[in-house]
């Protein structure tokens, strides 16, 4: 089964969440997503994969989402789509893809379901 993680090696539940895919017998594709960054297409079939808009995986902890005024429920999802492509890092992390389903692993057993 291939397997895809959008990963943060310096987030735990993200690096949790690799050790469980790998006990599970499977290598994945690691995507460390703020190097390579984030394109409107990926996100947007990301997002309509999970059923999601992107405020539900924006991320504002330990990112610029307050300071760019992103947490205001009056942003419109394109603003808030366009500052996660500019801003990787507010992207809620470890998206994992798999031939299951694709989800956002927090907590990182929820990456079970989909293994």
């Amino acid at each position: 089964m291939s397997v895809t993680i959008y990963h943060n090696p310096q987030c735990s539940t993200s690096r949790k969440t690799l050790e469980l895919i790998r006990e599970a017998g499977i290598e994945p594709v690691i995507v460390d997503y703020r190097q390579t960054g984030w394109t409107k297409s990926l996100l947007t079939s990301l997002f309509r994969t999970m059923k999601v808009k992107p405020r539900d995986l924006l991320r504002v902890n330990g990112t610029p989402a307050e300071d760019l005024g992103l947490t205001d429920p009056a942003v419109s999802d394109e603003r808030l789509l366009d500052a996660m492509i500019e801003h990787p890092i507010l992207v809620q992390r470890p998206i994992v893809v798999s031939g299951k389903g694709t989800i956002l692993a927090r907590p990182q057993e929820k990456v079970l379901a989909i293994l």
